[in-house]
C-alpha cells in the first residue's frame, strides 16, 4: 500500500508541476520580456476571447504595443474596459499601450488587454494558442497563450506593490492599468 501511494504522490506532483511549467512562460523582444501570457476558454459560439499578458521594458526607452494577429482569430485588436458608473464599458485603443523604459505593464482581466475576434474555433482549457504582438521598437514577437478555465484571472492575479498607471504621455489618464519598476 504504501509503495502505491507514493507513486500516486509522484503521479500528482509531476502532473501539477507539468502543468504549472506549461502555463509560466517568458517570450523576449528587444529589451521587453512577455510573461504568463493567458486566455480563457470560450463557450462553443463566442465568437471573441480576450488575451492577457505581462510586459517588462528592461530597456532605457518606453515602447508601444501596437498591434497583434492570430491564426485562430479574424481580427486581433488592443482594447481597453473601463467603469463609467454601474456600467463596464469595451473599446479599441487606436494608438496602442506605452511600455515605459523600466516599467512593468499588466495587460489584465477588466483591464487593457488584447481582444481575439471573430474566432474560428472555440478555445479549450489545457490548450495553447499561438499569436503574435507587434511592438513599435521591439517589433513582431510570437507568443503563446496558454488557455486557462473559463473565467480564469491568470497565475499572478495578485499584483502586490503595483501602481496605477499614468498614460497622461498620450493625452489618457489610466487609472486602472498596473505597472511597477522592474529594477
Amino acid at each position: 500500500m504504501f509503495k502505491s501511494t507514493t507513486k500516486l504522490i509522484l503521479a500528482l506532483t509531476v502532473t501539477g508541476v507539468m502543468t504549472l511549467s506549461s502555463y509560466a512562460s517568458e517570450f523576449k523582444a528587444g529589451d521587453l520580456t512577455l510573461t504568463d501570457p493567458f486566455s480563457r476558454a470560450t463557450p462553443a459560439a463566442a465568437p471573441v476571447a480576450g488575451g492577457f499578458v505581462t510586459i517588462s521594458n528592461g530597456g532605457s526607452e518606453p515602447d508601444r504595443l501596437v498591434s497583434g494577429s492570430a491564426p485562430f482569430a479574424g481580427v486581433v485588436e488592443i482594447h481597453q474596459t473601463s467603469m463609467e458608473g454601474d456600467v463596464m464599458k469595451m473599446q479599441k485603443v487606436e494608438d496602442g499601450i506605452v511600455i515605459p523604459a523600466g516599467e512593468t505593464v499588466a495587460l489584465k482581466p477588466g483591464s487593457y488587454h488584447i481582444m481575439f475576434m471573430k474566432l474560428q474555433e472555440p478555445l479549450k482549457e489545457g490548450e495553447t494558442r499561438k499569436a503574435t504582438l507587434v511592438f513599435e521598437k521591439a517589433g513582431p514577437v510570437e507568443i503563446e497563450f496558454s488557455v486557462l478555465a473559463l473565467g480564469a484571472k491568470g497565475a499572478h492575479a495578485d499584483h502586490g506593490d503595483a501602481k496605477k498607471m499614468d498614460h497622461s504621455a498620450h493625452g489618457k489618464k489610466d487609472d486602472h492599468v498596473e505597472h511597477k519598476k522592474t529594477n
